[in-house]
């Protein structure tokens, strides 16, 4: 009889065990521009706040980072890098959407997206993503370090208030990086706000004559941003909050 019961638990064991490592990942696919994309060692130490975003979440989230240096809603279609994202969509996963920065560069017909094509843009990614059983997360487009006369400018035009137009329609998540970095920023001040960019000095091995970057991050600056979209996630209460690493929390 303890023989046919330890047999029994021995296979409630294995099933169990196979349950347990057939358990699917939750994947967390990022798009957008520059801001977020990962970047190539010879950009060093310019920073997208993707690349500083996985290690807040623990190891039942993965994160894939399909955002892009220059690519706004149209291009990011248009180049075939979206289909791919839809046909590998599965239930329970999630979509970061953050365009804008090259959408307002309306002088570049391949690129620039009317207010109007923006928004369609939006809701087809939205569509789409619900359409497989997937959550739409929206993010507007983080702020520039644009500063005139020491006074503080928005150069991103009416594509954020697009943004939160199409998260109200559609009641999508939205977490408004715009009013986040804007306030971060402000809290540093003009000067000291040069930490979160890529300011570097001459000299770098990358930049020998320097560089003053006021839209891409330092390493200092992404990690800044990503924990901003964090904090949106747990604002939003969102499912993913309980997947944040305990440190995290």
């Amino acid at each position: 009889m303890k023989s046919i019961l330890s047999k029994g638990l021995v296979l409630i064991s294995l099933a169990l065990s196979s349950f347990i490592l057939k358990e699917e990942k939750i994947t967390i696919y990022l798009i957008g521009d520059s801001t977020c994309a990962n970047k190539q060692p010879t950009a060093y130490p310019e920073t997208g706040w993707g690349m500083e975003f996985g290690k807040f979440f623990d190891k039942s989230v993965e994160v894939d980072n399909r955002a892009l240096n220059g690519r706004s809603t149209k291009s990011f279609i248009n180049e075939n890098r979206w289909q791919p994202i839809v046909d590998n969509l599965k239930k329970g996963d999630y979509v970061f959407i953050e365009f804008g920065h090259n959408d307002e560069k309306i002088d570049k017909p391949g690129v620039g997206t009317s207010l109007e094509e923006f928004k369609n843009n939006l809701v087809k990614y939205v569509n789409e993503t619900r359409a497989k059983k997937a959550n739409p997360v929206l993010l507007t487009p983080i702020m520039r370090r644009s500063f005139k006369n020491g006074v503080f400018q928005d150069s991103h035009k009416g594509y954020p208030d697009v943004t939160r137009r199409v998260a109200d329609s559609l009641h999508v998540p939205l977490i408004d990086m715009h009013k986040k970095s804007e306030k971060l920023i402000l809290s540093l001040g003009e000067e000291k706000a040069k930490i979160l960019f890529n300011h570097v000095d001459s000299g770098h091995v990358n930049y020998p004559v320097g560089k003053k970057d006021d839209t891409h991050f330092s390493p200092a600056g992404a990690d800044k941003m990503a924990a901003l979209v964090v904090e949106g996630i747990i604002e939003l209460k969102l499912s993913l909050a309980s997947k944040l690493a305990k440190t995290t929390k």
